[in-house]
């Protein structure tokens, strides 16, 4: 993966207080009713924790098909096509398609696209995602329990020789990406440099040939529900980027 610095056109602002809610609906101009949008969880997690990501897509316009998969029982590359190509099944025929994932489901994005061209691709938005992997793994994984309960694909999201992340290049297609600033889990915490979640730093979220790039102060858990970062989210797939305050 190229380095952090050769990352091309993005732009990294944070995400303030006082952004109004009505910008999910004031982009509709880009949506059109071919547009699909995938909806990946994370780690660990289910369809439910993107249900009111998948409720606001569907009134700004979009179809969704929110996808699970069992992310605790396979290595990320086989969780990648597993869940994809069902969600892409799921998809009008004729219609683009756009992913939103939460941690995790970005990396399968990346994983899935590294292997098969989609040429009805149209944009992608991750939150949390540990592009670059993450130093909770690095401490954790060895510790007895961590494969029990994060399964192999936990062990593969590391900085080290398992990282699948750091194996994958950069993005050749429209992706913005949402890193959040807050952390609910001071411990982990601690593992991770610099600014993070309480998952993954802001910094390792970002991914060379990225968009756009934005900081909302929200913990890893509750990107996905936070109405600001939906509204954000529905801005950059209607427009390619997002939206800046003032």
């Amino acid at each position: 993966m190229a380095p952090v610095s050769t990352m091309k056109s993005s732009r990294t602002k944070h995400l303030g207080i006082p952004l109004a809610l009505s910008l999910v609906m004031s982009a509709h101009s880009g949506a059109k009713a071919t547009d699909c949008v995938v909806l990946l969880h994370g780690l660990a997690r289910s369809p439910s924790s993107m249900s009111l990501m998948d409720k606001a897509l569907v009134k700004a316009g979009f179809s969704t098909v929110n996808q699970g998969y069992p992310s605790r029982d396979y290595p990320i590359e086989v969780l990648a096509d597993q869940a994809i190509d069902t969600a892409l099944s799921k998809c009008p025929a004729q219609s683009r398609v756009n992913f939103v994932t939460h941690s995790m489901g970005g990396i399968l994005v990346r994983q899935y696209l590294s292997k098969h061209k989609l040429a009805r691709l149209r944009r992608v938005v991750m939150l949390g995602p540990p592009n670059q992997g993450s130093e909770v793994v690095d401490k954790l994984g060895a510790v007895p329990g961590f494969k029990w309960i994060n399964g192999e694909a936990g062990l593969q999201l590391g900085t080290g020789s398992l990282s699948v992340p750091n194996r994958l290049g950069p993005a050749d297609f429209e992706v913005g990406i949402i890193a959040g600033s807050k952390s609910i889990n001071l411990i982990l915490s601690k593992f991770i440099p610099g600014t993070d979640d309480g998952k993954v730093s802001v910094e390792r979220t970002k991914l060379a040939g990225m968009s756009d790039h934005m900081v909302a102060p929200v913990a890893h858990p509750f990107l996905m529900h936070n109405k600001k970062v939906i509204a954000q989210v529905v801005y950059f797939l209607n427009s390619g980027k997002f939206k800046q305050e003032g």
